[in-house]
């Protein structure tokens, strides 16, 4: 008699992954792994582990996502460690000349930085549902923030109300805010959006649009055309990405552009700054609207290879304006030299590599415009900060983040860094691995 042959339904891995937070990522060969990698019913599976770590070999090592997820942690610890060291090397001597203690810029920093460990450590346990679910409430805060700035509670800085004044003589900059309010916002709403084009065609995207529009002039309300063209840079990546119809998208940032054009040329101080960084100066220019940019490449070509060794820098006595701020990249280069700034260069660049690689692997469309869209904003804006001390664009007061002195920058530095280490560990293969070490 034959035997009843009894079929086994065979296993299938799921390739969709809506929220991005449990199913497993695709990888290089097309392969496609299971949720919590390298375990088997929550037991270690060490062959798994093996074959996974097989694939990352050569230069597909720079892909691993576990080495992404650290060389990330690490690079921005790095940054901001090494950027408190700065800041005090570059704002001793002003603060001296104020009569305060030499110490003060350093110790607030000290305090910011503490503030944003606190935060970011929070930020790095919230589900990213929740991100998506309040992302507007979020966008909708940041721009009521924005707009008290053109209240008495503004605080006007070089020309720009972009501050509002807080108890205790502290201050508050809501365009950074912002930035991460979009960051998180912008992605699940191109999503959304994304979902009904074909039903409602450009139509889909007009939430989306004229909320972004709103907060870009909100900021313009201020006249801060520097965090304009950062916010400009955030909203392209997550249209790009989020799959806004290319023609509008060329229109729309064409438009964009004109309107900065046009804010440039009605102003005559902003452009004074664009000429002079791009025409010789004349003597009376390098006492007014050429000075910083002057000294700015005295102090990155007093370095050297090598530097003249922290804390010896000549600009920082009271030469070079806003020598702790903006232009602490051009201190950098004075007293570590060549070597000291390419290895600046060198860890936003992990940075930004770390935060695409895992973007690209994720299998959470969510997931993975949020991290591209921090990655614009956060090494987008550090390399205007290096391109600007070095001439190559006019000065637009933009501070280098991690680096420079300032609370609202850091902290929202930090914060969006432990949400962008938040949505590494939806990855399977991070997430495991940080169950283990939790475990």
């Amino acid at each position: 008699m034959a035997r009843n042959r009894v079929r086994r339904p065979r296993k299938t891995v799921s390739r969709a992954n809506p929220e991005g937070e449990s199913h497993g990522g695709s990888f290089p060969g097309g392969r496609v792994r299971r949720s919590g990698s390298g375990t088997t019913g929550g037991a270690p599976n060490p062959d798994a582990d093996i074959e996974a770590f097989s694939r990352y070999t050569g230069i597909r090592s720079l892909l691993n996502p576990l080495w992404c997820y650290h060389g990330f942690r690490i690079s921005v610890l790095a940054l901001i460690c090494f950027g408190v060291i700065m800041v005090f090397s570059s704002s001793s001597v002003t603060m001296i000349s104020e009569g305060s203690s030499p110490w003060k810029q350093a110790l607030s920093q000290g305090i910011y930085c503490i503030l944003g460990f606190i935060a970011g450590f929070i930020a790095m346990h919230i589900p990213v549902a929740l991100y998506r679910k309040f992302g507007l409430w979020f966008v909708g805060f940041s721009i009521l923030l924005q707009l008290l700035t053109i209240t008495p509670l503004g605080i006007e800085v070089n020309g720009n109300t972009g501050w509002i004044g807080l108890p205790g003589g502290f201050t508050l900059q809501p365009a950074e805010v912002m930035k991460l309010a979009l960051c998180i916002w912008l992605p699940s709403a191109m999503e959304i959006s994304r979902r009904f084009y074909r039903r409602d065609g450009i139509k889909a995207y007009l939430i989306p649009a004229l909320v972004f529009l709103a907060c870009l002039g909100a900021v313009m309300l201020g006249k801060d055309l520097g965090t304009t063209m950062i916010l400009i840079m955030i909203g392209a990546a997550a249209f790009l990405v989020g799959g806004f119809p290319g023609r509008w998208l060329a229109s729309i940032f064409a438009c964009l552009a004109l309107a900065v054009a046009a804010f440039v040329v009605t102003s005559p101080n902003r452009l004074d700054r664009v000429m002079a960084a791009y025409k010789p100066c004349t003597e009376a220019d390098a006492q007014s609207v050429c000075y910083q940019a002057i000294h700015a490449k005295y102090a990155m070509a007093s370095g050297g290879f090598l530097g003249v060794g922290i804390g010896n820098s000549r600009e920082k006595w009271n030469y070079l304006p806003e020598a702790h701020n903006d232009f602490i990249f051009a201190i950098i280069g004075e007293e570590t030299g060549f070597v000291g700034a390419a290895m600046v260069i060198v860890l936003f660049a992990v940075l930004g590599w770390c935060m695409i690689s895992i973007a690209v692997q994720s299998t959470s469309r969510y997931v993975s415009m949020t991290l591209v869209c921090i990655t614009v904003w956060i090494v987008g804006q550090s390399m205007i900060n290096v391109m600007v001390v070095i001439g190559m664009l006019p000065v637009m007061g933009l501070p280098m983040p991690f680096i420079s002195a300032g609370g609202s920058s850091l902290i929202m530095c930090i914060i969006a860094a432990g949400i962008a280490v938040d949505m590494m560990r939806t990855q399977p293969q991070i997430k495991a691995d940080s169950s283990a070490l939790s475990s």
